[in-house]
């Protein structure tokens, strides 16, 4: 478990997927940006749950929570994609949550947990380009662009271009 000043950042339990449904799931704006459907029903939510605890047992991804209410409001991730260097894996936070500053929160934890506890030197941020309060996050923290991709979404076929980031640790 990892904490900030307003967050814990822990693994899935359950009983999130009615947080996780009310706050972030059933929100199209929270899907706009990343790989993902919302999803539409409380059932769809119950079994979309499931498969989130199943997946954060063996990948370093984590449901992320409101530390004054408890509740679920959104999930974020990383990976090592080779000796030294990590990359955020997704952040997304419901609609409610956002303009806060927890995605900073976050995105500096999962960056100290990297650098102090797995000796991370780069750690990398990908973020769609349209996408400008996530391009203001990662220039907020010193990253610097390293590239763009031409790249076509799954879920409706549409063109985007993906930027990556990068950060000298």
């Amino acid at each position: 478990m990892f904490e900030t000043a307003d967050l814990l950042i822990d693994k899935a339990k359950f009983p999130d997927w009615a947080a996780m449904y009310r706050n972030v799931w059933s929100h199209p704006e929270s899907a706009q940006y990343m790989l993902w459907s919302i999803t539409t029903s409380e059932e769809a939510a119950r079994v979309r749950m499931q498969k989130t605890i199943e997946f954060q047992k063996t990948h370093n991804t984590y449901t992320v929570y409101d530390k004054r209410t408890g509740d679920a409001i959104g999930f974020a991730g990383f990976e090592q994609i080779s000796p030294y260097t990590y990359e955020e894996t997704g952040i997304c936070l419901g609609p409610e949550f956002t303009g806060k500053g927890y995605g900073k929160q976050i995105l500096e934890c999962l960056i100290r947990y990297c650098k102090e506890d797995l000796g991370a030197k780069v750690f990398i941020y990908s973020t769609r380009e349209a996408n400008e309060a996530s391009k203001r996050l990662a220039c907020s923290l010193g990253f610097q662009m390293i590239g763009s991709e031409e790249k076509i979404d799954r879920r409706n076929d549409q063109p985007y271009v993906l930027q990556k980031y990068i950060l000298k640790l």
